[in-house]
């Protein structure tokens, strides 16, 4: 073979001594090929620098290999995504979309509806749409899933949702954190969040819940953030102390930054965390076991999150209909 001419897949299965097929398998991982095939074949393909055409492996395909992502802009005040979780978990769709060699097309904020969802499919933009985070979108999102095109959703399972969702369990969520809040000694406890979000309102039943089951009396108060930034939350902790009466102690709070912006707030009115009051937050972001003190939290796995996803979209693309789904649901206890 010329050095000045490039390798072509015939001359990897001559060297290799397979068929021309069997390489081409073997490229793309099949597993109808042994793996010890895979490697000697690989090992031809990268010393002579042969490289996938994966433009036309596409178009032979019918797929674009690609997969979009939504995120739920409409959620956060002036388009911006306050909670770093919704990055963690787009990590983990990325992750586990390159570990089956699938491109991500990230949605614009302005792709935020029906139509536009329906013109990335039209103009082969993407074989299949993950969203992450239903947010107030759940109608839309029957209504998208009715066209039939390729769906998954990060949220909380609705009974009338023709769609597969994937997320974690967030009444259970709750529930994990009530009772650490009650093990404390805690009575007089706080929700902090948006109860208009299906998500968040099951983290506040699951925490209603514990709390009817408890012998002694449980006063709940809540507080419904409607911006999820740590500034809005942080002003939100400073008005509700200086209206409160009596300040709780225990609270339990949407996600981690909200807790750390009341434990902030908190501290800097003279309450004392978590001697005065105990505070759990939700997600688990790296920066809550650095924050002091660390917060304990409900934990949400990112990146299990992601390959669960991914793998039910896949099921989708073949013609399955899988069934939604709830990742593990974790108490992470910690200083607060």
């Amino acid at each position: 073979m010329s050095e000045n001419r490039a390798i072509t897949m015939d001359d990897i299965a001559r060297l290799a001594k397979v068929s021309k097929p069997t390489v081409s398998r073997a490229l793309n991982d099949s597993p109808l090929v042994k793996q010890a095939t895979k490697n000697r074949v690989l090992a031809i393909a990268n010393k002579h620098g042969y490289a996938v055409n994966r433009h036309a492996q596409k178009l032979r395909r019918k797929r674009t290999n690609t997969i979009a992502v939504s995120l739920d802009f409409g959620s956060h005040q002036q388009g911006h995504i306050a909670d770093p979780f919704m990055f963690e978990l787009l990590s983990g769709v990325s992750e586990a979309l390159g570990n089956l060699n699938q491109d991500l097309l990230l949605c614009a904020p302005t792709h935020n509806d029906t139509e536009a969802f329906r013109k990335i499919f039209w103009s082969r933009g993407a074989d299949g749409l993950i969203v992450l985070g239903q947010g107030h979108r759940e109608d839309m999102l029957n209504e998208f899933a009715a066209t039939a095109f390729p769906l998954v959703v990060w949220g909380a399972s609705a009974p009338n949702a023709n769609y597969c969702v994937v997320g974690s369990d967030n009444f259970l969520g709750g529930q994990l954190a009530g009772r650490y809040l009650l093990r404390k000694q805690r009575r007089h406890l706080l929700y902090v969040g948006d109860t208009s979000f299906r998500e968040l309102k099951l983290r506040f039943d699951g925490l209603v819940n514990v709390a009817h089951e408890y012998p002694h009396d449980i006063e709940i108060d809540r507080v419904e953030l409607h911006n999820f930034s740590y500034d809005a939350a942080y002003e939100t902790a400073k008005r509700y102390l200086d209206a409160a009466k009596n300040h709780p102690d225990g609270i339990f709070a949407f996600n981690d930054t909200a807790a750390m912006a009341f434990i902030s707030a908190f501290r800097d009115a003279g309450i004392r965390i978590p001697e005065d009051v105990s505070v759990v937050g939700y997600n688990d972001i790296p920066t809550a076991a650095y924050f002091t003190p660390n917060l304990t939290t409900i934990r949400q796995d990112c990146y299990q999150a992601g390959r669960v996803l991914v793998s039910k979209l896949m099921r989708v693309l073949d013609g399955d209909k899988p069934k939604s789904a709830l990742i593990k649901t974790e108490l992470i206890c910690r200083e607060t």
